[in-house]
């Protein structure tokens, strides 16, 4: 099924704690997109994804405890990033995903 999905979506957005539908890989990969590279907020997240607030937060916090994004400030608006745990996007296309 991995090798199903394995192009479509961020490798970060399969989860291992919850059951993974396409709808939530797709808003998690959107998430993720904004995401690399660079820390913002989760308004600025939501307008460049073009999601609703309520659900970047809902897949930030999923995200978030699996340890693939966190909270860069201590202050809302909380400025969130990538932590580096997880699969690293691929960049050569033999190699496996888990």
């Amino acid at each position: 099924m991995m090798g199903m999905v394995k192009g479509a979506f961020h490798p970060n957005a399969h989860l291992s704690e919850i059951r993974n539908i396409k709808l939530g890989l797709r808003a998690r990969t959107r998430v993720l997109a904004v995401l690399e590279g660079r820390s913002v907020d989760a308004r600025t997240i939501a307008t460049e994804a073009e999601m609703h607030y309520e659900v970047v937060m809902h897949h930030l916090k999923l995200l978030e405890a699996e340890g693939i994004v966190g909270r860069r400030s201590d202050k809302k608006p909380y400025v969130w990033a990538v932590t580096g745990v997880g699969q690293k996007r691929l960049t050569n296309s033999s190699q496996n995903v888990h």
